[in-house]
Order: structure tokens, then C-alpha cells, then sequence
């Protein structure tokens, strides 16, 4: 039984560019997983007009957020949980409350870490840049990795993502497996074997299709 929403009008999703802005898969993917109709509004970055739009469309005045009538939703991790309580058939937390504690902490850790990753490999879809990581930027991916394959031994036997299931905890590090495949960053097979299940889901064909479509003109 699905949770009520506090308005029942479709959803609208703002978005930055899908080439660049890492924040936005997050909620487009956990969006997608449930299946719902949802209207998708792109604010491109670094334009003269962005900042005027964004102001119009999000408290904060960065994307992404979340529209249901008079209800706005930001900051990517909440959007997730919000959709993850509107639609529990989606099942985008695990059913057990321990191993959900869990999920939630390796969601927050990526929600508020690893800054020398993503300062040094930004997000950029389109791009293919060998790039060797720095030692800090190396801890954060030896880090991430880690806690992947942590993560996958512990509670990934049902499915080939983190928590078996496709999760928000996948959302939140889908930008982390963009990176890896941008800048050439060799990972081990238990990594790798989880990078190639997330490229290969249908949401992030259509997401890279979608930034594969944009251009620096748009």
C-alpha cells in the first residue's frame, strides 16, 4: 500500500545538465525505480538566466528538487527518502531495520564525503580522461570500494547491487561509478563486476543517452 502524498498532481523533477550535474541522478534514478510518471524540468548550469530559474524552482536555488504542487523537496538525499516512503512497492531501502541502518549510513557517508574525489574527478559523462588520482582522492575511492564489497558479502546476495536490491544507497554512489569509467580508474573484479551491473541498468543507459543529447550550445 502506497504512503499518501500530500498532493496528488503528477511529480516534477528539476534537474541540472545530465552531462554534469552528479546531485541530480540521484532522485532521477530512484524516481525511475518506482515506475511512476513523473514530468523531468532541466535547468542547464552556468547559463545568464540559471541562476534566475533556479531561484524560481528550489529554495536553495541549486538542483535538484522535487515538486508535488505546493510541496518542494531538496538536497538529493532527501528526495530519495521521500520517494522511497511515497512508494514502499519500490523497496528502495532493505526490508530489515538493522541492515536499513546500515544502508542509511553508507547513503549520509557519500551524501557528505569524499570532497578530494569529487573535487579532482567531477562528474562528466561524456569525457574520457586518463587522470591518475591523488593520495587523498585515492583514499576516498579506496574507501568507497571497500565499503562496496563490504556491503555486497554482507547483505548483496539477492541481486547484483549493494544491498541486493536496487537501492538509494545505489543511487547515491551511481555518480562514484561515472567517475571510475571517466577518468580510467582501475578498481578490483568485485568493484568492476558492481560498476558493469549499474551501466548496465536501463535508467543509466537512458541518463547517459539523455547527456549524450546535450551539447555546450544547448
Amino acid at each position: 500500500m502506497r504512503v499518501t502524498r500530500p498532493q496528488c498532481q503528477e511529480l516534477e523533477l528539476v534537474i541540472g545538465n545530465m552531462n554534469l550535474s552528479s546531485w541530480s541522478l540521484r532522485p532521477w534514478l530512484a524516481l525511475r525505480a518506482t515506475g511512476t510518471p513523473f514530468r523531468e524540468r532541466k535547468i542547464l548550469l552556468d547559463r545568464p538566466n540559471s541562476r534566475e530559474q533556479l531561484r524560481t524552482a528550489s529554495p536553495t536555488g541549486k538542483v535538484p528538487a522535487l515538486i508535488d504542487g505546493d510541496l518542494v523537496i531538496w538536497e538529493s538525499l532527501a528526495i530519495c527518502e521521500a520517494i522511497a516512503e511515497w512508494f514502499p512497492e519500490a523497496k528502495l531501502w532493505p526490508a530489515d531495520a538493522g541492515v536499513r541502518a546500515v544502508a542509511r549510513s553508507a547513503a549520509h557517508e557519500m551524501h557528505g564525503g569524499f570532497a578530494d574525489l569529487r573535487r579532482e574527478m567531477p562528474m562528466n559523462l561524456r569525457a574520457r580522461i586518463e587522470r591518475a588520482p591523488s593520495r587523498a582522492a585515492q583514499a576516498d575511492i579506496d574507501r568507497i570500494t571497500g565499503l562496496w564489497l563490504d556491503c555486497r558479502t554482507r547483505f548483496g546476495a539477492g541481486g547484483p547491487y549493494l544491498f541486493g536490491e536496487f537501492s538509494v544507497v545505489d543511487c547515491m554512489y551511481a555518480p562514484v561509478v561515472t567517475r571510475l569509467r571517466t577518468y580510467g580508474v582501475a578498481v578490483d573484479a568485485s568493484a568492476q563486476a558492481y560498476c558493469e551491473a549499474m551501466l548496465a541498468r536501463p535508467d543509466m543507459r537512458a541518463w547517459y543517452a539523455g547527456a549524450a543529447q546535450e551539447t555546450d550550445a544547448d
